[in-house]
Formats: C-alpha cells, structure tokens, sequence
C-alpha cells in the first residue's frame, strides 16, 4: 500500500476559517549565535486540513486524543460532485448515491471542487473557499446517521453551508447574493431554507451521533474521484482538544499507486507539488474527465479484447484450401490401369500351338 496525500499545504498564507486564529510563526532562537534555530508557533485548531472533535460543538463528547485508530482509519469513498454545483448551492445525499456506493460504516470525503480556491492553487480565490461553497441540508445528516458513517470529511471551507453558520451575520454582500441564488433556483429565501432550528446542522446534529468532520481537504484528491480508498486521518494525540490540525491519507494498492503517479506526471503542478488547477473550465473538463475515466473499472476494457479474439477465428474459413482437394479428379490415373489390362490379352501364346 502506498499514501495519497489529501492535506493541504500549511503555512502563514493558509487562511484559517473566519474571524479564528491564523497560524503565525517566528524564530526565538537562531543557528548563529544559538547554535540551533527554535521556532515559537501560535495558531487555531481551524485552519489548513482540521479534524472537527466532538467537543467542538458537543460538550460532554470525545477529546480527539480519545478518538482510536479504528475510527480514524477505515475504508472510504470519495465522491466527485463538482459537475453537480456552483456558487451557494446544496448538495444532497442523492447526488452522493448517484456516483458512488456509500457502505454502512464508511469515511465519505465530499470533493466539491472548491479546492481550486484554496490558497495554494494558481485558481486561489479566498472569498469563493470559504464563503460561497455548496453545502448540504437536514436531509443530508439525517442520511449521514442512518448510513452510521465515521466521518465525513470536505474539500472546502465547512461541511455546513456557509450562510448556515455565523458567516451570514458577518458578510452581509454575500449573504444577499445567497438569497438571490436561493429565490432563482429553489424558489425558497435562505431564512426558509436554513431557518434558527438547522443552525450548523452538520456540526450540531452530528457531533452527539459521533459522526465529526474534516474541513479544508485537498492535497491530491483530484487522483481519486468517485473512488474506493483506505482513508486515515492523523491528528494529535490532543487531550481536552475541540479539534485538531490533520494530516489526511488515502492509501492505494502499488500497481494502482503507479498509474496514478503516471496521471500525475502528465498534469500541471502547484509550487508545493499538488495537482495545480489553472482555469475552473479547464479543471471540470479535462481533470475530471481524465479522473472519471481512471474511475471505471478496467473489466469492461478487457471484455472487448476478447470480442476482437473473436474475429480471429472466423480465419479459420481459410481451410477452404479444402476445395484443392477436388483435386482428386486427378486420381482418374487409375483409368490407367485399365490401359495395362489390354496387355493381358498378350495371352496369345496359343500361336505357338500353330
């Protein structure tokens, strides 16, 4: 087995989510005249790839040093629905269904393509990654409950839909732009919609069910559209921790490790070494595209080989060279012998009795 990295870069320039505490670093301590650099790190638990914990949302819940490897390592699926949503939309539990096998028990990771805003991507766009990704409804936690899902986990800002948390009351251009979106194309307002009761449904209504998420998911994701995969996700070994900084992996078999590694090789890269996204248009037609394909079984690709098999034996209509064998007229030499059966009148030795 071999590791695909789905983490996003971190560093000062990675955006923490709204109004939490970016990561800052400084050197307390340098080579010269130290003898050894030191740094001192301060940051939230919410920014880059981050494990939400229980207790984030849900007080008498689980630290995240009290969440075990057998919850956070388990088979999974990533689901591609980026040809599925734009700006502000909802995502629903059918939309998943409709392009993947969603097993009791599962890691389900949320590819919306809204990772191609995210800070280390040419296609970075900070407003678009954290304000106006598509998020899900009740509907959709209610179907996480029932599925008995381990987490979930997102390649965006938040698994709830930003004007579904505190972002509605702090970016108010935005959230105008949200009740357009909404009255245009679910004819409902975004107080309909998301009225107090779901307020952070996929926080609130989740968490008590020990079902937590991942946010800001990333890294090589693009590799593994709508695809089974042995998914980890490593945070610390935090005791009291709300949530975490993460390290998310997914990990493949070697041959398959390999033709993905051959995919990659043909694709443009970010400066941190991840699939790069140059133009969106470009991203949903030719990246996931290529990706889909590398989805789809290979049986179907071998089941032609054999029809083309097929074809080869109907040269067997070459032994036609039968027909030489009416050739056989030929033997009509044995006629001949009859010519030799005139000899046997030579008998006429009777002459001599003369």
């Amino acid at each position: 087995m071999k590791p695909i990295d789905l983490t996003v870069p971190l560093g000062i320039g990675t955006p923490a989510w709204p109004t939490y505490e970016p990561l800052q670093v400084k050197y307390f301590k340098r080579l010269a005249p130290n003898g050894a650099n030191g740094q001192l790190v301060t940051h939230s638990n919410h920014v880059g790839t981050h494990l939400d914990g229980e207790i984030h949302f849900f007080t008498p819940g689980k630290d995240i040093a009290s969440l075990t490897f057998d919850y956070l390592m388990h088979d999974g699926v990533i689901v591609d629905l980026s040809d599925a949503v734009e700006d502000y939309d909802i995502y629903t539990s059918k939309m998943v269904e409709e392009r993947v096998e969603v097993r009791e028990g599962d890691i389900l990771i949320i590819h919306t393509g809204y990772h191609a805003y995210g800070w280390d991507q040419p296609t970075a766009d900070e407003l678009r990654y954290m304000l106006k990704h598509p998020g899900p409804d009740r509907e959709f936690a209610e179907w996480a409950r029932k599925k008995k899902l381990r987490w979930i986990g997102v390649d965006c800002g938040s698994a709830d839909h930003p004007f579904n948390t505190a972002i509605r009351g702090w970016c108010p251009r935005q959230a105008k732009e949200c009740e357009a979106h909404f009255q245009k194309k679910y004819g409902r307002s975004l107080e309909e919609i998301f009225d107090d009761s779901k307020y952070q449904l996929m926080h609130i209504e989740l968490f008590n069910h020990h079902i937590v998420h991942a946010e800001c998911v990333g890294g090589d994701i693009d590799l593994l559209l709508n695809q089974r995969v042995q998914i980890g996700c490593f945070p610390w070994r935090f005791v009291d921790g709300e949530s975490s900084i993460s390290r998310i992996v997914a990990f493949v078999e070697d041959d398959r490790y390999e033709e993905l590694m051959k995919q990659k090789a043909r694709r443009p890269l970010t400066r941190f070494g991840d699939v790069a996204h140059f133009d969106i248009k470009e991203y949903h037609r030719k990246i996931h595209e290529e990706a889909r394909r590398a989805a789809a079984p290979k049986k179907p690709a071998a089941a032609p080989k054999k029809p083309a098999a097929a074809p080869k034996k109907p040269a067997a209509p070459k032994k036609p060279a039968a027909p030489k064998k009416p050739a056989a007229p030929k033997k009509p030499a044995a006629p001949k012998k009859p010519a030799a059966a005139p000899k046997k009148p030579a008998k006429k030795k009777p002459a001599k009795k003369k």
